[in-house]
């Protein structure tokens, strides 16, 4: 269920803003750049139904989304894709989850959520840069079934073995879009070789 976006622009953008000489304003260009080039990858089998269309010329039967779109950007380094996404799916509702990493524990604790009621009937996209240990992921993705989500899919710039497995042996019905596998998680569960805090860097907190 994990699928590489490998596309040779997202490849371009991403080898720069890994760099570390790339300044904030370019890593969050950058980030921004390789979140729209996702778009169509992570959207492609997006379930359509049939709708009457009126053209100039003739009635005709097109096709629409079958079912709304609720981003859901995990706070608060997600908020870096978020605006890519929204710029070409600018229908789509917002959600938002608040995860801070417990440093000892390295598991998620919860500071915010606010979602839409109408999850259930959406299909619900996920945004986070990084999947290193999973947790965090795991966690977004138990509130939302919770609150009733069924059509769920995880969409990072980076990912490693280790998060993905978690994400597959806890939710095996949630696919993985990365733009990138990384070799392995380090002792301090941090993705090598990553990008270092994607957080940081986007928002010029280093």
């Amino acid at each position: 269920m994990t699928r590489l976006l490998d596309h040779p622009l997202i490849q371009d953008r991403l080898a720069q803003l890994r760099a570390c000489e790339c300044s904030p304003g370019e890593f969050r260009q950058h980030v921004g750049q390789i979140a729209r080039l996702m778009v169509p990858g992570t959207t492609s089998d997006l379930p359509l139904k049939p709708v009457p269309v009126e053209t100039p010329l003739e009635t005709m039967e097109g096709h629409r989304l079958a079912r709304p779109l609720v981003l859901v950007p995990i706070l608060r380094a997600g908020l870096g894709l978020c605006d890519g996404f929204l710029s070409l799916l600018p229908d789509a509702l917002v959600a938002h989850i608040g995860l801070a990493r417990n440093e000892e524990t390295l598991d998620p604790d919860t500071y915010y959520y606010k979602a839409p009621t109408q999850l259930a009937e959406a299909d619900v996209l996920i945004l986070d840069p990084m999947l290193a240990t999973g947790g965090s992921a795991v966690e977004t993705i138990n509130r939302l079934k919770e609150q009733g989500a069924k059509h769920l899919r995880f969409i990072c710039l980076v990912a490693c073995p280790e998060g993905v497995k978690r994400i597959e042996d806890a939710h095996p019905d949630v696919p993985v879009y990365t733009a990138a596998m990384d070799r392995q998680l380090d002792e301090n569960g941090y993705i090598r070789p990553g990008l270092g805090d994607a957080g940081d860097r986007i928002f010029g907190t280093l």
